[in-house]
């Protein structure tokens, strides 16, 4: 058994095995309303899917910077991210989509929403994130899911990258110069969602003549 997996298995103990399943069960929702919206002639919106189960280490800090007791039923009834899936598409549409699939789907409830593409943070980060309630063996399991576009995930991990690594020289300046980048990409994302938008407008018009 591999370190991680002894950390995790330390931890969650039976747990980890509902957080899998878990895990697995939004991954193959996902694949599948991306292949039922294919097969009915429609493009392909979903780029790829990233899944993790938050480390135990992260999960103590996060405890302790709300004033939890880090114990695992502490973890499990009040981290909400435990459980983590991201999703990567092209164009914001898509995103909006990919929220409606997932609102829908009969299994979960809905317990948080935000939306930081519409009101992004102050450090420009944009996302938009559900938490999400999953039935599992009778234990709910909350889980987290963010969905981006391409660029708005390559901004989050060069954010991420300087957010833990105090050491970098100039900092602050570098805080500044990602504030503008997160504008340009946000700028750039609406260009390409209009650039579709037109060529499609164009394809109809083509099939329809």
């Amino acid at each position: 058994m591999r370190s991680k997996d002894q950390e995790d298995y330390a931890f969650y103990k039976d747990k980890l095995v509902l957080l899998q399943d878990t895990q697995e069960m939004l991954l193959a929702s996902l694949a599948k309303l991306q292949q039922t919206h294919i097969a009915s002639g429609y493009r392909d919106t979903i780029e790829h899917c990233k899944a993790r189960i938050k480390c135990p280490r992260s999960v103590k800090e996060k405890m302790v910077r709300q004033g939890l007791p880090a114990t695992l039923e502490a973890a499990l009834s009040h981290i909400y991210d435990v459980v983590g899936i991201r999703v990567v598409c092209t164009f914001i549409n898509d995103i909006y989509l990919i929220r409606n699939w997932i609102t829908d789907l009969p299994y979960i409830n809905i317990i948080n929403e935000k939306d930081y593409i519409r009101s992004p943070k102050p450090n420009g980060y944009r996302s938009y994130h559900i938490i999400i309630e999953c039935s599992m063996n009778s234990q709910n399991i909350y889980a987290e899911i963010q969905i981006r576009t391409l660029a708005m995930d390559c901004w989050a991990s060069l954010e991420h990258q300087l957010k833990y690594k105090q050491e970098i020289r100039y900092q602050e300046m570098i805080v500044d110069e990602l504030k503008r980048c997160a504008n340009e990409l946000a700028s750039t994302d609406l260009n390409l969602q209009t650039i579709r938008e037109l060529i499609e407008s164009e394809t109809s018009n083509c099939l329809e003549v």
